[in-house]
């Protein structure tokens, strides 16, 4: 392939990729969740903060990710069933259920699909649509959690449920590559 091809080609891909940030419960979990998909590239886990009431940092992660390999609406039905977004809880001001956008156009799209899943799972989300901020990295020693310790206490109690599933209800949005040690284990 010559050389203006590839500056072709990696235009076009510039134009399919996108971000999306994702909070709702801990970062470890909603880290490991988006990892374990086709078409993600990236995922930063940290805290994210909005802007007016919503101005504080709360635990999210901002994913990367090839939206002619993975919608955002499939994106945000996994976030909406990978974490607790039907209800309020005392720690939500720490684990703030929300999908944060970073244009008026993702506003459009997430809204849209929330409003469509609400109808299609007759449950009544809390997860709101908030323009991003700000984001402040984590820690290197607790990024990649899960995949760095799949057999921690923590990981398989909270963390493969969540995965398990993603293998249930998104397997062919699943990087079996990536959750294969779980395919032995499942009902």
């Amino acid at each position: 392939m010559d050389y203006a091809t590839v500056l072709i080609l990696n235009r076009c891909k510039l134009k399919t990729e996108a971000k999306i940030g994702f909070g709702g419960g801990c970062h470890w979990c909603t880290e490991a969740v988006f990892q374990s998909l086709v078409g993600v590239s990236k995922v930063e886990q940290g805290y994210v903060s909005s802007e007016d009431e919503n101005n504080s940092f709360s635990e999210a992660v901002i994913v990367h990710f090839d939206a002619e390999i993975i919608s955002l609406q499939t994106l945000i039905e996994v976030h909406l069933l990978t974490h607790n977004s039907t209800s309020n809880h005392s720690m939500r001001p720490k684990y703030r259920s929300a999908v944060y956008i970073f244009s008026e156009k993702q506003k459009e799209e997430a809204s849209l699909a929330i409003c469509e899943f609400r109808e299609e799972q007759d449950k009544l989300f809390i997860t709101e649509v908030l323009a991003f901020s700000e984001f402040k990295p984590s820690r290197e020693q607790i990024t990649n959690y899960y995949y760095k310790n799949p057999e921690k206490p923590f990981c398989k109690s909270f963390i493969e449920p969540k995965l398990k599933l993603l293998l249930a209800q998104f397997s062919s949005e699943t990087d079996t590559n990536k959750v294969s040690h779980l395919l032995d284990i499942m009902p």
